[in-house]
C-alpha cells in the first residue's frame, strides 16, 4: 500500500510491507484487511496457489469478521475486540506479488479475469480490528 494514496496510517503502510517471513496462507487462518485507516478482522476462506505467474503467487479469499469491542476506552486508540467468523461474509479476494510478497486487492473483471482493484491491503496470520474515530 502506498502511503498518502492507498493508505494514510502509517501503521497500516507498514503492516502492508511486513511481509518476510509471513505464513504460507490456509483456509481458517486469521488475517486483517487494511485500508485508508482503519483495520478489519476476517478469515481466510479460500486458497490458490498459481504456478508458473510472474506476478502473484498466492490468490486468497478473506471474509471480514464480526469484531464486538471489549473494552471501555471509548474513543481510544487503545481497543480490543473479540472476533467471530461471518459464515454468510461477502469473500474478498487478495493476491501475493512475486517477490514482494505484498497482498493486493484484485476484483473480477467481467471475463472472470483478476485484476488489480487497489483500496487495500493485507496482513496474514493476526486478527486485528481499529477504527479510527478521527473521521
Amino acid at each position: 500500500m502506498k502511503l498518502g494514496s492507498e493508505t494514510n496510517s502509517l501503521m497500516n503502510h507498514l503492516f502492508s510491507r511486513a511481509t518476510k517471513g509471513q505464513p504460507v496462507p490456509t483456509v481458517g487462518m486469521g488475517a486483517t484487511m487494511l485500508s485508508w485507516t482503519d483495520r478489519a478482522a476476517a478469515t481466510i476462506v479460500s486458497v490458490e496457489e498459481i504456478g508458473g505467474s510472474k506476478r502473484y503467487r498466492y490468490i486468497v479469499g478473506v471474509v471480514e469478521d464480526y469484531a464486538r469491542r471489549v473494552d471501555s476506552n471509548g474513543m481510544s486508540e487503545c481497543q480490543q475486540y473479540e472476533y467471530q467468523r461471518d459464515p454468510n461474509g461477502r469473500v474478498v479476494e487478495f493476491a501475493s506479488k512475486v517477490g514482494t510478497g505484498e497482498w493486493v486487492r484484485m476484483a473480477r473483471n467481467d471475463k472472470g479475469r483478476l485484476v488489480k482493484a487497489g483500496g487495500g491491503g493485507l496482513r496474514i496470520g493476526v486478527r486485528d480490528s481499529y477504527r479510527d474515530f478521527s473521521f
